[in-house]
């Protein structure tokens, strides 16, 4: 059985800073390709970033380019999300997921098959 333990979340004011981890715990074997989904209140969850098993590639949605940073640290399967220069809009529960499909980074809810059991981002305006 393989887990996804967030942690990071938290009140930030607009203009600030935040840094989520995922770490993949468990039964696990080989790299995981990870990613961060939000979901902000009454609103469908929707992709933020991702980034590949081999750590080579990584994607964004438009919403986040330039502003935020995914990462990860093969070695222990786990992964970062960078968020900087917050906004009111990037309010939301945050979710890791994670899979073993090779390629690059998918961006949809169906094609992850672990969660994280996410974690509160509040930025006030």
């Amino acid at each position: 059985q393989v887990q996804l333990v967030e942690s990071g979340g938290g009140l930030v004011q607009a203009g600030g800073s935040l840094t989520l981890s995922c770490t993949v715990s468990g039964r696990t074997y080989g790299n995981y390709a990870m990613a961060w989904f939000r979901q902000p209140l009454g609103k469908e969850r929707e992709f933020v970033a991702g980034i590949n098993r081999i750590s080579t590639y990584t994607q964004y949605a438009d919403s986040v380019k330039g502003r935020f940073t995914i990462s990860k640290e093969d070695a222990t399967n786990t992964a970062f999300l960078l968020m900087t220069t917050l906004k009111a809009e990037d309010t939301g529960v945050y979710y890791c997921a994670a899979n073993q499909l090779p390629g690059t980074p998918r961006t949809m809810v169906k094609d992850y098959e672990t969660w994280g059991q996410g974690t509160q981002v509040t930025v006030s305006s």
